[in-house]
């Protein structure tokens, strides 16, 4: 899953059980932050996110980013309003980029929500003034990818080291949940299923589709507490 279970989700399945859900990681995301190819923004931090896509600011900011010159870009960079694009609300990118970007705000109206994250990078090469996020598994020519940085201005670009060190801001691992009951073993199906995914040919497919592989320690921690040879 690309979002933790709800809380809600939680509650219905320990009631049933008797015993939470155990989460597996399985693969390595991030989401990446888009704006046109031609644009020329060094970098942004998690505040000017929430500046620009947030309507509550519960970052901090006392005021929005609507325009390029507000963060200090020259020419005719500087009266071009901002035009935003993000994930629908039924999107655990969505999500996620609420949580970590918008401190758990509300978006703005103003955000465009498309349905995937191929059509939002679709839509940030088709408009100069855009900007928007996406997962790291969806790329095309047009856009360029943004450094970020916590605060200040210590950009970090989003590269497979950075993401899996945990250096770039906006990295997370994607999960499988099972049905585990404490102290007990995999069920046969259930332990087979886990042995392919958390393989060398599992974690490949895992590349194949756009995201990044565990790395090899949390590959094998992971499959120690599951129980895999």
């Amino acid at each position: 899953m690309s979002r933790p279970m709800k809380a809600a989700e939680l509650a219905a399945f320990e009631q049933r059980y008797g015993y939470a859900p155990l989460a597996v990681p399985v693969a390595v995301d991030a989401l990446v932050v888009l704006v046109h190819q031609d644009n020329p923004l060094p970098g942004l931090n998690l505040g000017q996110l929430d500046q620009i896509f947030s309507a509550t600011r519960r970052c901090g900011a006392a005021s929005a980013l609507d325009n390029w010159g507000q963060l200090a870009l020259p020419g005719a960079w500087a009266q071009r309003s901002i035009q935003r694009f993000g994930r629908n609300s039924a999107s655990g990118t969505y999500g996620y980029f609420k949580l970590r970007a918008l401190c758990g705000g509300d978006f703005m109206a103003r955000v465009n929500e498309l349905p995937g994250s191929a059509s939002v990078v679709q839509a940030v090469s088709g408009s100069l003034n855009s900007i928007g996020y996406a997962s790291i598994g969806f790329r095309a020519s047009g856009v360029r990818l943004l450094p970020l940085a916590e605060r200040g201005d210590r950009y970090v670009p989003p590269s497979v080291a950075n993401v899996r060190n945990g250096s770039y801001p906006l990295a997370r691992y994607l999960y499988i949940y099972i049905n585990k009951a404490p102290q007990r073993p995999l069920e046969p199906l259930t332990a087979a299923f886990l042995d392919r995914v958390l393989s060398a040919q599992g974690q490949a497919l895992v590349n194949q589709d756009g995201y990044l592989p565990l790395s090899p320690e949390t590959l094998r921690k992971t499959r120690l507490e599951l129980g895999l040879k």
